[in-house]
This record gives structure tokens, sequence and C-alpha cells, in this order.
């Protein structure tokens, strides 16, 4: 797969990428969470990070901040340390973790923190990014979850960054806050400004971003747009009826790369469908047949799996 770099008007011959990751190890014990990890994200890209939890994903954040320290490579922000660039406001958070501020209004909780940057955005720019500025006088810890997610967005554009980072943003958020927040966020971006933000919802990832990053064992195992990741992940499904066939032969026919059975129900994961369906005729085992196009559901979890979980789906 191929990345791309925005035309965001910035010099990408001479400027330093605004995230780099050079063989980035970070250990708990004997658990590697972060194994070698090489990675560049450049102005103006809009990237998301996806992985099966304790993948990584956390952890490389809190290295991209500066919270942690690698044990091995390098993490840079902008070409130098990320506590450089955190401190001189080019970075915004916004993290998994985090209370309510009592007895503060939300314009003078986003205000504070403002006047912590040397070259912050104004406040009500800020309300208005995030789209709460209807809440500005309201008290931070009578606000409702979507709402206190959108206030800690506020937080996050405080400073003017550059770059954004968000931990799972929408995590916990109903249909119609998740709408409201990326709609907040798209704005952000669409000034130029460069988003690294991870999450559970593939469906938000291939929306919103311009290249989506898998993440496996602390290592990239996939790195392109939705559709580059949907073909490298295994192609097409084939689903159809057994009718009381067993199974047998089914993971050795032509382009066959994995057997899901449920019920009387056999679905293929094959990226040579076209033959595939050919061999089934050949075996007269064409009922209620259905070919569709990978979802990026299926190209995740191809691209994630593991010897034990494709057995697994063999057995289901």
């Amino acid at each position: 797969m191929t990345t791309r770099t925005p035309d965001t008007g910035h010099d990408t011959d001479t400027a330093p990428p605004t995230v780099r990751f050079t063989g980035a190890v970070r250990a708990f014990g004997d658990v590697r969470a972060v194994d070698g990890l090489d990675l560049e994200i450049a102005a103006g890209e809009t990237v998301a990070l996806l992985g099966r939890n304790g993948a990584g994903k956390s952890t490389a954040i809190s290295l991209l901040l500066g919270l942690d320290e690698p044990d091995a490579g390098r993490v840079e922000l902008f070409g130098g340390q990320p506590q450089t660039a955190v401190r001189a406001g080019r970075v915004g958070a916004m993290l998994q973790e985090g209370r309510a501020v009592p007895r503060v209004t939300v314009a003078e909780l986003v205000g504070f923190v403002a006047g912590r940057y040397p070259a912050p955005m104004d406040v009500k720019e800020a309300l208005r990014l995030a789209g709460i500025e209807k809440l500005a006088g309201r008290r931070v810890d009578k606000l409702s979850g979507g709402q206190t997610q959108r206030v800690r967005f506020a937080v996050a554009l405080a400073g003017n960054p550059e770059l954004i980072v968000l931990d799972e943003p929408t995590a916990a958020l109903d249909v119609e806050a998740r709408h409201a927040f990326w709609t907040s966020m798209r704005a952000y971006a669409r000034r130029g400004h460069t988003v690294l933000f991870s999450t559970h919802y593939l469906e938000e990832a291939d929306t919103n971003a311009d290249r989506i990053v898998v993440i496996d064992h602390g290592r990239v195992v996939a790195d392109g747009s939705g559709a580059e990741l949907r073909r490298a992940g295994g192609g097409s499904s084939v689903s159809f009826d057994l009718a009381g066939r067993g199974t047998e032969g089914l993971a050795a026919l032509p382009g066959v790369l994995s057997v899901e059975v449920r019920g009387d129900r056999a679905r293929l994961r094959s990226d040579d469908p076209d033959a595939t369906v050919m061999a089934l005729a050949a075996l007269d085992a064409v009922r209620n047949l259905e070919v569709r196009a990978a979802s990026l559901d299926d190209a995740f979890m191809a691209l994630t799996a593991t010897p034990e979980d494709l057995n697994l789906l063999e057995r289901v």
C-alpha cells in the first residue's frame, strides 16, 4: 500500500514530518507494548490509528505526547523532542482519562487552559469549532456525556495546536453526539492542521481519515486508505448454504484464504472470488450464493488475525 502526502502548502522536501516513530520500543516487563514501531505522518494529514485492545495504540500515543519514554528507538514531533513541541503549544490532546472540573463554566475552563499557551486560540473560536458556543455559560460538571466530550475537544484546541491527538474521542457517545463531534473535528482539519485519532469504530476511520494505520503487537501491519486496506485484507466474501454437505475441501478451493461456518452457512474469504465461485459450481455447492467486497471490518480482522483465530473460524 502507498500513503499520500496532502498538498498543505508546506515544503515537504525540507520540513520534517509532523510525527515520526523510528524503531520505537516500549516494554512493560516481558510485554512489548510497542515493538519496533515505524510511522511517519505529514503536516495536514488526518490519520486513524486502529488496533485490537492491547495492540499498543495507547502506549504509542503516550510516547508521542512525551508522557512516556521509549526504551529504544526514537519518537519525534516536528523533528524534535515531543516535550518541546508540547511546551510550545504545537500539540493538543484529548485523552480517555479525565473528569469534569466542578463549579466552573465552559468558557472559564477553556479560557484558563488557553492562558497557559504562548499563542492560544481565541476562546470564542475554540468554542465555535467545537460546536459548543451555546454552552459557554454552563457549568462543566452539569453537562451531558456528549457535551462534556466536546468541551474536552475545545480544551484540546485552546492552545491553537498544529497537531491534535485524540485517543478514542467518541467512546461511549451516542450516534448523534458522535456525528456532532466529527463535524467539529473536520472543521479543524480543513484548516490544514494534522489530526491523529485512535478509535474502535471502523466506520469512523473510513469516513474521517485520509490514512488508516493498523497496529498489532506494537507494530504497523497495514497503512493506507480504507479502500487499500480492504484490498489488502482479503478481497471478497463468498457465502452459501451448505445444505447438509460437509466442509471438507473448502479451504483448498482456488482463492480461498479462510473458512467460517455458522450453522448451515459457509463464508469463504477469497482473493479470487470468480475462481472460488467456479469451483463451488463444479462441486454443485452453489445455494443462496452471495458475493460481496470485503468490508473494513473484514479487512481489519484479516490483517490482525493470528493462526489461532483462523483455526477458530474454521471450527465455528
